[in-house]
């Protein structure tokens, strides 16, 4: 989606529609908008829309103003606001529109709204009208291609790199969602990395790509072990941002991408198994995330590895009981070949702290645990440094994507001893799924780096048509760790 600014007046802009946010049935409209804030008032006032989150409606404005149509949108009362609700808002509103084939879009370049400032408001408002221009049709045979969709602020804008901002973020958004909706059968590993490799030959990233054979000499047992009962070749992905402070040491990015998880030999039920094609998704963060780095030329160096494998029981797959070595050197004893990201992840953040980094984030859809804690509303996230962990909860409160600490007792980490090997990949009492999943992870951590685990499993993916999307992959993290990297200074974790 393009996005652009003019100084004109909303109601002189000759656009499809213009967008009114409302908080309740207060429009939130800077001042100087007395005759669109009117007729804005007089259509909902008959109306059923009460500004509700979610809710959106579509007016004609017959001939009133320059534009065709009105689209309001809500983002729900001031007491249970976050940022999240007005990205979704503009999503909505612009999703309402295109259903409708509408095109060209407009909306007040500032808001009154507690707690957000304008930079913040244009990057979400712009970033959230291009995730609702989106949609996923590579298997609709009779799909028609649409009009590309533009978004034009109005109004006075003093300083634009919000506004450009949010137009690289979005780019990056619709980049990846097409890899990330794919199905199993043709998102696999090696075409992640083929799609990976000429992502960053377009961005100015590096990558470098590990096959089984380079994998095998590092002694990357955990993701060769989860891909060996599949046909298809896992790989590691290895992205990298130089970034233009050329003392910093680097921010590495983990990402769980398991292109489809049958479970295994631990087999997972039938129903609802389809979804699983959405195991990538801590990869598909990452994808974005860097990117997103990437298109902003941000300052910090940042390093990008998504380990890629496909979980099916095949005759040469990983059983229960079998014990494997991970690129640290530990030994892993595998009594549930579902519990496979985590060993995934265990050598990917293993060859992120070979390269010194500043600190190491994983991003993993990893445990239905966390959907009984969380739900969809919050995603988890837990580590070894407070600093740390504290930053990514403001990052993704600001970014519009909730996080919740959980705990990282010492227990957790005790109930994965083995009787066999180091450590098993799943606890014998079987509680605090996402804990010690998480606490599973930290052994593969170094002493002295600063790390954190973010369990997405119940915020990667919506399974149902929502008003801001419709099924299919939210890149849920992706705009957190981009608005981290951006906060980012060499010392934040001395």
């Amino acid at each position: 989606m393009k996005i652009t600014v003019s100084s004109a007046p909303l109601t002189e802009q000759k656009k499809d529609a213009i967008i009114v946010f409302f908080q309740g049935l207060e429009a939130l409209l800077p001042n100087g908008n007395t005759t669109l804030k009117k007729l804005a008032d007089e259509l909902v006032k008959n109306s059923g829309f009460k500004g509700q989150a979610g809710q959106v409606a579509l007016f004609p404005t017959t001939g009133k103003i320059a534009a065709r149509q009105l689209i309001v949108a809500g983002i729900g009362d001031s007491k249970n606001f976050h940022n999240g609700l007005l990205e979704r808002a503009s999503a909505t509103a612009v999703r309402t529109g295109r259903a409708a084939g509408l095109k060209s879009f407009t909306l007040a370049s500032k808001a009154k709204i507690g707690g957000v400032s304008e930079a913040d408001y244009q990057l979400l408002a712009g970033r959230g009208a291009c995730w609702g221009s989106y949609e996923f049709s590579v298997y609709k045979t009779e799909a028609k291609k649409k009009a590309a969709a533009s978004l034009t602020f109005a109004g006075e804008i003093k300083n634009r790199a919000a506004i450009k901002t949010a137009e690289a973020q979005g780019a990056a958004l619709l980049s990846t969602a097409d890899v990330a909706n794919l199905p199993g059968n043709a998102a696999t590993p090696e075409a992640i990395a083929e799609w990976a490799k000429t992502m960053a030959a377009e961005t100015g990233l590096s990558c470098q790509i590990l096959g089984e054979k380079e994998l095998a000499k590092k002694g990357c047992g955990g993701i060769l072990a989860v891909g060996q009962g599949s046909a298809r070749e896992s790989k590691m992905i290895i992205l990298k941002h130089a970034g233009t402070n050329k003392q910093a040491k680097p921010i590495v990015l983990v990402g769980k991408t398991v292109t489809f998880d049958s479970g295994g030999i631990s087999l997972k039920p039938g129903k609802g198994m389809g979804w699983m094609r959405y195991d990538k998704c801590g990869g598909m963060a990452v994808l974005t995330a860097m990117q997103m780095i990437a298109r902003m030329n941000a300052d910090t160096p940042v390093i990008g590895i998504l380990g890629a494998a496909e979980n099916m029981p095949g005759s040469n797959a990983i059983r229960p009981g079998d014990i494997i070595k991970a690129y640290n050197g530990k030994t892993i004893e595998v009594l549930n070949t579902d519990a496979e990201g985590r060993l995934v992840l265990a050598d990917a953040i293993g060859l992120g702290a070979d390269m010194k980094p500043a600190a190491i984030i994983d991003v993993a859809t990893l445990t239905g645990a966390v959907i009984m804690a969380l739900g969809s509303a919050a995603a988890a996230v837990l580590g070894n440094d407070e600093t740390l962990i504290k930053q990514l909860i403001q990052s993704g409160a600001t970014a519009g994507e909730r996080l919740w600490q959980l705990p990282l007792y010492k227990e957790y980490t005790d109930d994965l001893k083995s009787d066999f090997a180091d450590i098993s990949n799943i606890t014998k009492s079987n509680g605090a799924g996402t804990a010690t999943a998480a606490a599973f992870l930290q052994e593969f951590v170094p002493e002295g780096i600063p790390w954190a685990h973010i369990d997405i499993a119940g915020t990667a993916w919506n399974e149902s048509s929502a008003p801001h999307q419709a099924p299919g992959a939210t890149l849920f993290t992706a705009r957190t760790l981009a608005q981290w990297v951006r906060l980012q200074e060499q010392d934040s974790f001395s």
